[in-house]
């Protein structure tokens, strides 16, 4: 089982980096502003050749929702990891993460580790979500520690001036999460686990699914567009995860994909 996880995440891995998401890439050929050309362009060289989509290449994030009786014989971490490093030393992939972030930033050369967020749930199956997560849109990451007394228009206002004032740094159209509740850093968590739904899904709360609808038709109202140059749709679309919070307090994380999009998600059952 070990290899058979390894093998089939370097393939997610290496397709996630040479192929567009099919939801986004419909969105990308309809686009027909400036330098439409060159980003059709960059989708089918990268597809053809295995060049990868953007020459940030990224830092793997995976969230796991691992099942009490899936069982193994190592750490999972491991076991993402030695995909990582290979893929990456196997394909013409940057190699991004540095080691000892604030003296030496010494390249580490293999591209590790991945970032692993591992939850445990009942049953015997194993569901891994992946994102590959370049600097330009993990660089608009915010924490908001807002007022518990905070309403859904003014987390909304502050969600799009966010957007407004960065948005165009991290290649846009974006994709937008949002986690809301638990502790400081659940809520960037969420935020990101957000990033890993998929594109049509809603919040099952009717409140929280219109405060979606409300910040995505805000966001697309800035007319950021595609690269930033102000032509075509700001976002894809906009995506709240909630948890459980402290009745002092408000955290509302906010993180950003940009265009590509590069995430997916397997499963695997013992």
């Amino acid at each position: 089982m070990e290899e058979r996880i390894k093998d089939r995440i370097k393939q997610e891995l290496v397709r996630a980096n040479t192929t567009l998401n099919p939801e986004c890439e419909k969105i990308v050929r309809d686009y027909k502003g400036l330098f439409s050309d060159v980003i059709q362009e960059n989708i089918d060289v990268a597809s053809e050749t295995g060049m990868p989509l953007c020459q940030d290449t990224g830092v793997v994030e995976f969230f796991c929702f691992k099942g009490a009786d899936f069982h193994l014989a190592g750490p999972l971490e491991r076991i993402l990891s030695r995909a990582v490093k290979e893929v990456y030393a196997e394909n013409p992939f940057r190699l991004s993460t540095v080691s000892d972030p604030l003296f030496e930033r010494k390249n580490r050369m293999d591209n590790s580790p991945p970032m692993v967020h591992i939850f445990e749930k009942p049953g015997n199956t194993l569901e891994i979500r992946y994102m590959l997560k370049g600097g330009g849109s993990e660089n608009l990451s915010r924490l908001m520690m807002m007022k518990p007394t905070a309403t859904p228009d003014q987390i909304k206002t502050s969600v799009i001036h966010h957007i407004k004032e960065h948005g165009a740094k991290a290649c846009p159209p974006l994709k937008v999460g949002i986690g809301i509740g638990g502790a400081s850093e659940q809520a960037l968590i969420l935020s990101k686990l957000a990033l890993t739904e998929e594109m049509e899904t809603h919040h099952q709360d009717k409140r929280y699914r219109e405060l979606e609808t409300s910040i995505y038709k805000g966001i697309n109202e800035l007319e950021i567009g595609f690269q930033g140059l102000g032509d075509g749709i700001s976002a894809y679309n906009v995506r709240i995860i909630d948890l459980p919070v402290h009745i002092a307090t408000l955290p509302v994380g906010i993180s950003v994909d940009c265009y590509l999009c590069r995430s997916g998600r397997v499963s695997f059952e013992l």
